[in-house]
């Protein structure tokens, strides 16, 4: 029985959630009849000038009216540089430097949705005061190859994992004022052939797989704007497809924002106005020539799309719903005059990155405790490999980035080890950073290798800090990795040094799963991301035990490529033939492959070890049986067994045995983060709604769900259960 008190609180704060409503209800209203009263004022020229580009990140405004321009920027872990008004070249501002946040595989492997948001909120602040009202980002796509030079932009390889790490992101980014934009929509999960290859997939892949995060974005964050993609879509080209724009993003998701192209992804005047595409970006002159006078009005939703909607073969209605977008976002942006004001670089936003960087660094291996390194006047470490002080905020494309300082791994270490003695070389040497060529180094490779070995051989510990890097057949737009090893004779140096010294651990900094070849000769792993601005001291502080990692991963390493299931499929499922691509391997991506296939992992997608020791008992859900419109309840006891703080991430797998259809034998359902100190426990609870457990019944083209018994997993890695319990849900 409940208290009058506790009736009076229940009603007041359902009256203040209607009384909300309400107020945001009539707020609405009055922005609608607002932009009804500027469509009626426009002409149809202006109307179609608010479609297309007018500089490589802006749009016009209508200056008679007071419309002011929209100003977008790069990217999904930071505010790109300035860049000149007609080029690609950066405009050569000195106040344009930012925070560098860590790349966002960095923050799915947190398994923390309220870092999430504060990442977002700082970004957002960031964008603000450098005046863009729409920041291009977050990325959302589903990692499916480790060899998308674009994966370490995006949140992984499960569908539930990016969609609950986005959705506050974007909410974050959105309380600023200033649009989220979520991208690539949809199916870019690969650079290569990005503008030409046509991906085909069954309906179920399509919703169950690579649509969720999107999704969730519209309809639990309210996003304001989605980029499209580059690559094509049964046939039509994504950015502007009927059926991803029209059909699921505007009708079934109702979404009521804008739709921009990526850049140079527009190619028919006639699709672009009549299949969903709001504001066209990057065309350039459409062939005619970068000199050209006024060549922003040759886009193709420029004086294209104005001529055919004076010839009557585009009916107005079209663009009006487009301006009526585009006022829309402008009144929740650089029309809204209540937006706050921006900060950058500021403590706060140094601190976020800090926490985003320490708690997504994952620990892979950890044999003879090597891992925390303890400072000592007694110790010498040596330091090898280009990564120790390479800057990793440069490259990648478009999110490249200008921070007010980067801290190098060599910084952090140094900062950190007082007392020991820090030996350097770079061991290998893999050129400057670019976007689409591979230039080699200058410096002799020989003479690197043998430098790094001489080091190694004086040194009581060392510590490699090699990987990728975000350069062309790298972790970079524009193409993907040209071999799953690590590039520039990496594994060959490692080995070496491993004949010298046995005591060798490793610091990868990646943002895609590589070859190893060489695991069995480290006694230390840790996947490291790129970390921004304050790369170097999370990373120091992770390896002398300052911090405890607490890192998840958030997609598979497999033992080899043909094990991954894009590859397992042969060369049609990836890369394709140029033309078409077929995805295979349809609803089985990831740890769903490699569990249900009984594939073994190199690391599973969700392992992520630490410095103590976690004991996950008393399993239990509310009831056994359930009804399909309930929530189930799981709880579990969590111990810290062992010597120090940490934190570790419980994990809730759902699988349908002896199902109609197929199915992945277990699917990521719901997650939680707990901290906890030595010795203490915490009961943490989970709850999954039974309507997601649903599946896409391609016979209905809808959403459909099938009783019976469940499987529920319980545990700390797609690998790694603790316990499974069995529902009946009718």
């Amino acid at each position: 029985m409940k208290s009058k008190q506790q009736y009076i609180k229940l009603y007041i704060s359902a009256f203040l959630l209607f009384s909300i409503h309400i107020n945001a209800q009539k707020s609405n209203d009055s922005i609608e009849k607002k932009i009804d009263s500027i469509l009626s004022q426009l002409t149809l020229k202006e109307k179609v000038d608010l479609c297309h580009a007018q500089s490589k990140f802006s749009t016009k405004g209508v200056s008679r009216l007071g419309i002011p321009e929209i100003w977008m920027a790069d990217g999904p872990h930071g505010v790109r540089a300035e860049i000149s008004w007609d080029s690609w070249n950066h405009a050569g501002w000195t106040n344009d430097s930012i925070t560098a946040f860590p790349a966002l595989t960095c923050l799915a492997s947190t398994f923390s949705p309220d870092l999430a948001r504060q990442y977002g909120f700082s970004l957002g602040e960031e964008a603000r005061y450098r005046e863009k009202d729409v920041l291009l980002g977050p990325g959302v796509n589903i990692y499916r190859t480790p060899l998308n030079g674009r994966n370490f932009e995006y949140m992984g390889e499960d569908p539930y994992l990016a969609s609950v790490m986005a959705v506050p992101y974007i909410k974050g980014v959105q309380e600023n004022g200033v649009a989220a934009c979520v991208k690539h929509y949809a199916l870019n999960n690969q650079e290569h052939w990005r503008s030409l290859i046509n991906v085909e997939l069954s309906d179920r892949a399509l919703h169950e797989i690579y649509l969720p995060a999107f999704r969730a974005s519209v309809q639990e964050a309210g996003v304001w704007s989605i980029m499209g993609a580059y690559n094509k879509v049964r046939g039509q080209y994504a950015t502007h497809n009927e059926l991803l724009n029209n059909k699921i993003l505007k009708d079934d998701w109702n979404f009521d924002g804008v739709v921009i192209s990526d850049w140079s992804a527009a190619h028919s005047t006639m699709e672009s106005a009549l299949y969903g595409l709001d504001i066209e970006m990057g065309t350039g002159t459409d062939g005619l020539g970068l000199n050209k006078e006024n060549h922003y009005d040759y886009y193709y939703l420029a004086n294209p799309f104005l001529e055919k909607l004076k010839k009557g073969e585009i009916p107005e209605s079209i663009v009006n719903d487009k301006a009526r977008r585009i006022l829309r976002l402008m009144f929740r942006t650089n029309m809204n005059s209540s937006r706050p004001l921006g900060r950058v670089n500021n403590q706060e936003h140094i601190e976020v990155a800090y926490k985003v960087a320490t708690e997504g660094i994952v620990l892979l291996k950890n044999e003879e405790q090597f891992f925390p390194i303890q400072d000592n006047r007694s110790l010498t470490i040596a330091v090898i490999g280009e990564n120790a002080t390479r800057s990793m905020t440069a490259g990648g494309g478009s999110s490249e980035l200008k921070p007010k300082f980067e801290i190098s791994p060599l910084d952090g270490i140094k900062k950190r080890f007082k007392n020991a003695a820090i030996l350097h070389t770079m061991g290998y040497e893999s050129g400057p950073s670019e976007y689409s060529r591979v230039v080699p180094g200058k410096l002799n490779a020989d003479s690197l290798k043998i430098k790094a070995i001489d080091v190694a051989q004086k040194a009581d510990i060392v510590l490699f800090i090699g990987g990728l890097n975000k350069s062309n057949s790298q972790d970079c737009e524009g193409d993907d990795r040209k071999e799953f090893g690590l590039p520039f004779n990496q594994d060959i140096l490692i080995n070496d040094i491993y004949e010298v010294n046995k005591n060798l651990g490793i610091i990868l900094v990646s943002g895609n799963a590589i070859d190893m070849p060489w695991l069995s000769k480290t006694k230390g792993l840790m996947q490291c991301w790129y970390l921004g601005s304050v790369a170097g001291n999370a990373i120091a502080d992770v390896i002398t035990g300052e911090v405890n990692p607490s890192g998840k991963l958030p997609f598979t390493f497999p033992k080899h490529l043909k094990d991954n299931s894009a590859h397992y499929f042969g060369e049609m499922s990836y890369p394709g033939d140029g033309v078409n691509q077929y995805y295979k391997d349809d609803i089985l991506v990831g740890y769903r492959w490699h569990e249900t296939k009984k594939i073994e992992s190199l690391f599973a997608f969700g392992y992520g070890g630490s410095y103590t020791n976690f004991e996950l008992s008393n399993i239990g859900i509310n009831k056994k049986s359930y009804q399909r419109d309930e929530v189930i309840e799981i709880s579990c006891d969590v111990k810290n067994v062992g010597k120090i703080e940490g934190a570790e991430v419980v994990q809730v797998y759902i699988g349908k045995p002896n199902s109609k259809i197929e199915r992945a034998k277990k699917e990521l359902k719901g997650f939680t983060k707990v901290f906890l100190q030595k010795g203490k426990t915490k009961t943490v609870k989970i709850s999954i709604d039974i309507s997601k457990l649903k599946y896409y019944d391609t016979e209905l083209s809808a959403w459909n769900f099938e009783s019976g018994k469940y499987d529920i997993y319980v545990g700390n890695a797609s690998n790694n259960i603790s316990k499974k319990k069995i529902v009946n849900i009718k």
